[in-house]
């Protein structure tokens, strides 16, 4: 138990620090505790909307928080999605319901309804619904990395990923606490399970783009994830990059993320056509 709190502790300190901002382009508003599932839905989920003050539709960011799947919050993404509205990305950053309360695949099936929601609320939104990317961290990457490889129908697919701190094949970590709480079997007795748990499982011809960035020295979801990604990503001739943050472990690739979060705009302007493009 010990360990388990800690290991949480430490994902949860990997996403509360702001860092450095993106120099401000565009004023924004934001729409605070949207909720964004339907009546009868297991639980009432909010979001938040940071929504550039322009006309128009334009390209939007689902935005996926981590926390090692059992804890963390929306606002805790509240300076990327900033960084990304002041760019003109409409940048939406949503709840989802937690482990151990709620197994796998309720936290995906909650991201998959945000993303619904977005494209149902277009119009008011401002949102280009065919220029629709998602982003996370860790444990958020994992659910980001499980919503756009995934060979969904088309209303319910993305047009870029991008994916920090990845765990993108669960079936590395059997013993790991916090995935245990997410799936609440061990990979020997529920190995189909943990496959369909697993991003790299998913990629096909039909997958988006990824942009992975990831720590050099990350020993909590090893480099040898994104790299997994991106070999059958390549496989399946999908572009992917990986930016390789030398020297940092799993919380610093978060806390000291500027120039991959640069990249990785650099990264959506060029796939969604977004404000920074040529």
């Amino acid at each position: 138990m010990k360990r388990r709190v800690l290991l949480s502790g430490l994902l949860l300190a990997t996403l509360v620090w702001a860092g450095p901002a993106v120099s401000a382009d565009l004023a924004y508003t934001t729409q605070k505790d949207q909720t964004y599932t339907p009546a009868g839905w297991p639980a009432v989920l909010q979001a938040d909307v940071y929504k550039p003050t322009a006309t128009g539709a334009m390209p939007a960011v689902l935005l996926i928080h981590g926390g090692g799947w059992t804890g963390g919050k929306r606002s805790l993404m509240e300076s990327t999605a900033r960084k990304l509205a002041r760019q003109g990305y409409v940048a939406v950053t949503a709840s989802y319901r937690l482990a151990p309360g709620w197994r796998h695949p309720a936290q995906l099936d909650d991201v998959r309804q945000a993303l619904r929601w977005m494209r149902a609320s277009h119009a008011s939104l401002q949102i280009d619904p065919q220029r629709v990317a998602v982003w996370g961290y860790s444990a958020g990457a994992h659910l980001a990395g499980l919503l756009g490889a995934s060979d969904a129908a088309p209303q319910d697919r993305v047009q870029a990923v991008v994916a920090g701190g990845m765990p993108a094949d669960l079936r590395h970590y059997p013993d790991n606490p916090l995935i245990g709480a997410l799936m609440g079997s061990k990979p020997a007795n529920d190995a189909a399970r943990w496959a369909a748990a697993s991003p790299v499982t998913h990629v096909g011809r039909n997958s988006p783009p990824f942009f992975f960035y990831h720590g050099t020295l990350d020993t909590t979801f090893e480099l040898k994830n994104p790299r997994a990604m991106k070999a059958a990503l390549d496989a399946a001739g999908v572009e992917s990059r990986i930016y390789e943050m030398n020297g940092l472990s799993h919380i610093p690739a978060f806390q000291f993320d500027s120039a991959a979060v640069q990249e990785a705009l650099v990264f959506l302007d060029r796939q969604l056509g977004g404000a920074g493009s040529p």
